[in-house]
C-alpha cells in the first residue's frame, strides 16, 4: 500500500495538460460526480488523460478502466485502487 493518491486536482492538471480545458467547467470536488460528457470530454482525450495517469504514477489501466469510469470520481477510484490506497476518491 502506498500513501501518494490521485487527486483531483491531479486529474483536473493531467486533464488539461492532454486535452485543455474545456467549455463543460473547471474540474473540482463540485463537479466530481458530473460525467466527462458533460464537462466536455470525449474519449480520445480520456484515453490520453489514462496514459499520462500511467507514466506519471506507475499503474495500469485497462481502456475499459478509463471508458467505465464515466465520472471524476470514478477514476479518481479506479486509480486510487491500482495505487492501493483505500479512503476512496480524494478531492
Amino acid at each position: 500500500m502506498t500513501d501518494r493518491q490521485f487527486t483531483v486536482d491531479d486529474l483536473h492538471r493531467i486533464l488539461v495538460e492532454g486535452a485543455g480545458e474545456t467549455e463543460g467547467g473547471a474540474l473540482g470536488p463540485d463537479t466530481i460526480d458530473t460525467t466527462f460528457d458533460e464537462l466536455g470530454y470525449e474519449s480520445i482525450a480520456l484515453l490520453e488523460t489514462g496514459s499520462r495517469i500511467e507514466r506519471e504514477f506507475g499503474v495500469s489501466l485497462s481502456d475499459e478502466d478509463v471508458m467505465d469510469s464515466r465520472t471524476p470520481r470514478g477514476l479518481i477510484e479506479a486509480v486510487n485502487t491500482r495505487l492501493g490506497t483505500t479512503s476512496g476518491a480524494a478531492v
